[in-house]
């Protein structure tokens, strides 16, 4: 569990705690470009790549993901440049937060 608490960023905004969660490894910021159907996004990340990305299930029927949303998307180890799975899913306090800090452009 250490290891994972090192992934998040806790901020305190007024009384309220948020946990951010920050790009680790070979994971990359992305933007939702086009949904494409059956759980697939197309998504432009900050690495100026395109990547044809589908969420898990841990995240189908849980959330909506529409049309500019930012997500954090790990590359695929087969076809690292054109595929990849979203593994989060950033809220709008979140996103102004890593704006403030320079993670998004």
């Amino acid at each position: 569990m250490k290891e994972e608490a090192s992934e998040f960023e806790v901020v305190q905004e007024g009384e309220e705690i948020i946990r951010v969660r920050l790009p680790k490894g070979n994971e990359v910021i992305g933007e939702i470009e086009e949904p494409l159907g059956a759980s697939r996004f197309r998504v432009k990340c900050q690495d100026g790549k395109t990547r044809l990305c589908r969420i898990p299930g841990k995240f189908r029927r849980r959330i909506r993901i529409n049309i500019g949303d930012v997500v954090l998307v790990e590359p695929w180890s087969i076809e690292p440049e054109t595929k990849g799975d979203i593994v989060w899913i950033y809220t709008k306090t979140h996103v102004s937060w890593l704006k403030n800090k320079g993670y998004i452009k």
